[in-house]
């Protein structure tokens, strides 16, 4: 009976149009449920939310908004097995009985509440821009220790130099970046001294629930990313002999580069150096937005190439420096006096 319940759910998610890594996770997570409840569906109570939520908070940790999600999937199996249209409830008490058969289990009461644009850790943060030359120069530098050592790793490492540029130089999220392909770099008629190396297109762009990643293209603007990365593919990547892998980053072994990867690489860099724990790769991506609006650049192009759909998750990304806050503080004081200073003052 679980199992046609499941192959109906799967059936109605599919004919809405779901693709499968939204599937598969939600079956999953139904089976999971199950074996923590130790009941079946059409036995489960509000109760049993309240309990496995007290779990995920209290002993796996885990984040509001994982648990929010959780809990939706959850809601959403329920609210399929409830519905009078799909006839599970007249099955299940025509099959173990009266009163055997699925209720609402989630509702306001058990259930995180979406309330906040931004969940993440207080503590997460953009680079400095001192910070940022560091960690890049440090990726720089594990190029030249690799060589004068004579040892393998080397190509690995500029690879990885030039991966935390791009994700840098174009404000790229880990996922994003792993998955880039050689053909997703183009020309862009409005900067042409770039060469083929003018605009990145975002094939795999976070998605919103439920439905394919979304796609972007990311202007470049910082002519020293576009050359490193320009070197990388026409003098280093060739000599990882993959000439046949469509992949930008590709590993001595003949693969994709993984985000794990990246962020292993990531985490050992920032530890070498000392830095706080709360940089992040991820950290990377919000200094992009962070230095280009303190560089003056327009927020509408700001949020377009980073790919949020409002302007207010891009100000979530936006730390500006105390320099920037207090120029523009200047220039707004400035203006004011001016705009309010009697233009034929009296003679005294």
């Amino acid at each position: 009976m679980v199992e046609a319940m499941l192959r109906g759910w799967r059936s109605q998610q599919a004919a809405r149009g779901l693709q499968e890594e939204t599937i598969a996770p939600r079956e999953r997570l139904v089976h999971r449920f199950i074996s923590f409840t130790n009941e079946y569906p059409w036995r489960w109570g509000p109760a049993h939310v309240d309990e496995w939520t007290q779990s995920l908070t209290g002993e796996l940790h885990l984040a509001p908004s994982t648990i929010r999600g959780y809990q939706t999937d959850l809601r959403l199996f329920s609210e399929y097995l409830c519905d009078a249209r799909y006839g599970w409830t007249a099955v299940c008490e025509a099959e173990f009985g009266h009163g055997e058969h699925p209720v609402p289990i989630c509702h306001e009461w058990n259930t995180i509440a979406h309330l906040n644009d931004y969940e993440g850790s207080p503590e997460a943060r953009p680079f400095s821009r001192d910070e940022l030359q560091h960690f890049l120069d440090y990726a720089d530098d594990q190029v030249d220790r690799a060589v004068r050592a004579k040892r393998k790793g080397a190509l690995a490492a500029y690879r990885d130099a030039t991966l935390f540029k791009v994700v840098y130089g174009w404000g790229l999220r880990r996922n994003e970046t792993a998955k880039l392909d050689l053909v997703d770099w183009g020309r862009n008629p409005a900067a042409p001294e770039f060469g083929r190396f003018g605009m990145l297109h975002v094939r795999y762009g976070k998605a919103v629930r439920g439905q394919p990643p979304r796609r972007r293209n990311v202007p470049s603007v910082m002519g020293w990313a576009v050359d490193a990365v320009s070197d990388y593919v026409e003098n280093i990547r060739p000599r990882f002999g993959c000439e046949d892998h469509p992949a930008l980053w590709v590993t001595e072994r003949g693969g994709r580069v993984n985000p794990a990867e990246i962020n292993a690489r990531f985490v050992a860099y920032r530890d070498a150096l000392g830095l706080t724990k709360a940089l992040t790769p991820h950290s990377l991506r919000h200094s992009w937005v962070t230095h280009l609006t303190e560089d003056g650049v327009d927020r509408r192009f700001i949020q377009e190439a980073v790919g949020h759909r409002c302007d207010t998750s891009t100000a979530l990304y936006t730390h500006v420096s105390g320099d920037f806050m207090n120029t523009a503080l200047r220039r707004a004081l400035t203006a004011a006096f001016d705009e309010n200073r009697d233009p034929h003052p009296k003679e005294t």
